[in-house]
């Protein structure tokens, strides 16, 4: 089952997710996946993991690290299936990330690696979009990088845990303008979904709605305004995004 968070004529609706992305209301009625605005399916803090897939690691020329390599990401980074995302003015590279997220469904502490994906309310996607030219140390992404307003794609929706058997197994692809510019395999992640949530549990408290996004594998590329990226995770999204400049993005915000 897929459960995402919709607006609709000004109002903010949970709904269930049917055949060909369409979503029933409340009420009954049956809207087309195009005559909603897509929000992120959850709101609470993002864990991101750098250099969690070895091949990406290699394909940066760096050693896979040997304990996670997480970072926060900030609520109003979110944006949501068919949005807009910006690229600062006078940047020289700018790639996304497509992710696996896990999903909190209750509070964990001190949560066993056995009993991890019990506090699971699910899998969503995400598109962590980065610059290059902000980055001082890929161990250690500064806020420049991660953190801008409305430049994380999140959604479309959450599955539920039960719906994908496997997470160390689901392909991840990337298309730009419809051509496939990345491909790889949550296989290939060098920490899992259990042990992340083990390991951060250790010293923190897992609320509901938190997300872990698990990384991305090798094959990165530059995006300019005009491009329309998707990330793909197999059995659990397809997420829409396209490319505008710093300029058109703030002068439509400063309009709304």
């Amino acid at each position: 089952m897929k459960h995402a968070r919709i607006r609709f004529e000004d109002q903010t609706h949970v709904v269930q997710v049917e055949a060909d992305n369409a979503v029933r209301l409340s009420d009954g009625r049956l809207l087309a996946e195009d005559q909603v605005e897509w929000l992120p399916p959850a709101i609470g803090t993002m864990f991101a993991l750098g250099l969690n897939y070895a091949d990406h690691a290699a394909e940066l020329a760096f050693t896979p690290p040997t304990e996670p390599l997480a970072f926060i990401k900030s609520v109003g980074t979110y944006t949501g299936h068919r949005q807009v995302t910006w690229r600062p003015d006078n940047v020289a590279y700018m790639h996304y990330e497509c992710e696996l997220v896990a999903v909190i469904g209750k509070a964990a502490r001190n949560v066993k690696r056995a009993d991890a994906l019990d506090y699971l309310a699910g899998y969503t996607v995400c598109n962590d979009y980065a610059i290059r030219d902000y980055l001082e140390n890929y161990y250690r992404p500064n806020l420049r990088v991660k953190n801008r307003d409305a430049t994380t794609p999140v959604g479309p929706w959450i599955v539920d845990v039960a719906d994908v058997p496997d997470p160390s197994n689901l392909k991840l692809r990337t298309w730009i303008n419809g051509e496939l510019r990345q491909e790889g395999s949550t296989r290939d992640m060098i920490f899992d979904i259990p042990y992340l949530i083990e390991y951060l549990s250790s010293f923190m408290t897992l609320q509901p709605g938190d997300m872990i996004a698990t990384g991305t594998p090798e094959g990165l590329a530059d995006v300019v305004p005009g491009d329309e990226v998707v990330v793909e995770v197999e059995g659990v999204g397809r997420l829409v995004n396209r490319i505008v400049s710093e300029t058109e993005f703030f002068s439509v915000r400063k309009e709304a």
